[in-house]
Order: C-alpha cells, then structure tokens, then sequence
C-alpha cells in the first residue's frame, strides 16, 4: 500500500516539522504501518504520533490511503498518455472539460498544462484495441476538443513513486 498525498505550499503552512515529514516519508514506504511503526520510526509516543497523523488528515495534506495494484496483473497492460487541445477557451468551457474527463474511469491521472495541448491524461486500458474503444466512443466526443495527439508507454520505469520531501529541523 502506498500513501498518496498533497503537500501544501510550506509558506502558506509552516507548521509541517521534522516530525510530519518523517511521518509522511514512513506513510509513503509503507502506509499499512501501525501507528506503534511509525512511532518508533520518528522517535515520538504512539498517542502524539497519532494526533499528528490526524492533524496531518484533517488538513488535507494526507488526502487518502490507496492500494499500490500492478496494472499488468489485473490486465491492464497498455499506458497511454493522451494530449487535449480544446477550442473557446472560457472559464465554462474549462469546467465542463475538466468534469467530463473525470468522469472516465480509464484517466487515471489528469493535468491542465501549458504548451502546444490544455489538458494531459493518463490513460491506462486492457491493450490497443480497448483504446481505440475509448479514443472513437468517448475522447472524440469530449466537449470542445479540437485534437487528441496519443503518446503509448513502450515499458514503464517509474510509477507512484514516493515524493521527495523536504527535511526539516
């Protein structure tokens, strides 16, 4: 299992010390640990590790804990990473994208970007024929979308690697 998360801006929240980051990097190897784990880990008590991995909840900076699930065991062996350009750029027209690629459950990861597209997915499908499923039926129907450009992963080196946190005193 692995711990997926936020870290906020550190400027807007300066309360993040040596103790959360040390909780954060345990969570990240190995988000099944017992609080008693990652106590002993970052030298504090259960109870206060405890309220801080809370604390570290509530605020958003953990968001949720998740299965780590190897995409070619569960037969999805194709990774593709799909470029959006759209036309009537508008606040609207943004919105009603951006909820339309929510809701296809192939996106796993989705990004508004700069550059030559608006908007980079990653797609993760059984094989070639099940995106040409998807790219046909679904993403060309996409609201406002002027074109679709499909890069395809050729092998996958690093995925849902743990975030490198800064150290703290």
């Amino acid at each position: 299992m692995i711990c997926q998360f936020t870290l906020m801006d550190f400027a807007i929240m300066p309360n993040l010390d040596k103790f959360d980051i040390a909780i954060l990097k345990c969570l990240q190897e190995d988000a099944r640990a017992t609080n008693v784990e990652i106590a002993e880990k970052v030298n504090l008590s259960p109870s206060p590790c405890l309220r801080r991995i809370r604390n570290l909840e509530k605020l958003g900076v953990i968001r949720r804990y998740t299965a780590d699930i190897d995409r070619k065991e569960v037969g999805l062996g194709l990774t593709v990473f799909v470029e959006f350009k759209v036309a009537h750029h508008s606040r609207e027209n943004s919105e009603a994208q951006q909820a339309a690629l929510l809701a296809i459950p192939e996106i796993v990861s989705c990004f508004l970007i700069s550059g030559t597209a608006d908007f980079l997915a990653e797609v993760v499908v059984e094989d070639l024929s099940a995106y040409e499923r998807l790219l046909t039926e679904t993403l060309l129907t996409l609201p406002n979308v002027t074109d679709i450009r499909s890069n395809f992963a050729i092998r996958s080196i690093k995925t849902h690697g743990p975030l490198k946190l800064p150290e703290r005193n």
